[in-house]
């Protein structure tokens, strides 16, 4: 079974994420902020971080970049929702993030992209 860590500042859209997910088959655990999410990867329980740029405490470029150094071939779908989303989403794709999604999005969409990236042959990608 693929591990995700949903990390989210918001609890409401954490929880949101864990249950669509779950419903898929996947394991999920949540972190609110990028130090809490760094424990988590430290400690090599994931197969994929599902990561909200905008948050407290450490913010998610801020994040993408210690995962990259870290982490190389573990993949990263970075997401957002606030005014310059874009922006947010450029910025963690030339930090190394794997991938971007928009918030809201779908359960169909946001199901899609975590395919795309678990997929056998995604690793060679990154």
């Amino acid at each position: 079974m693929k591990r995700i860590l949903v990390v989210d500042d918001e609890e409401e859209i954490r929880s949101l994420v864990q249950r669509v997910l779950e419903g898929a088959g996947y394991q999920v655990s949540q972190a609110g902020n990028g130090r809490e999410a760094m424990k988590l990867v430290g400690a090599g329980g994931c197969d994929l971080v599902v990561l909200d740029m905008v948050m407290p405490e450490k913010e998610g470029a801020e994040t993408v970049r210690e995962i990259r150094r870290g982490h190389p071939s573990l993949p990263v779908l970075a997401i957002s929702g606030v005014v310059n989303a874009a922006f947010y989403l450029t910025t963690a794709k030339h930090l190394g993030a794997t991938a971007t999604l928009r918030k809201p999005f779908t359960p169909e969409e946001l199901l899609g992209s975590v395919a795309d990236l678990l997929a056998p042959g995604a690793a060679a990608r990154v």
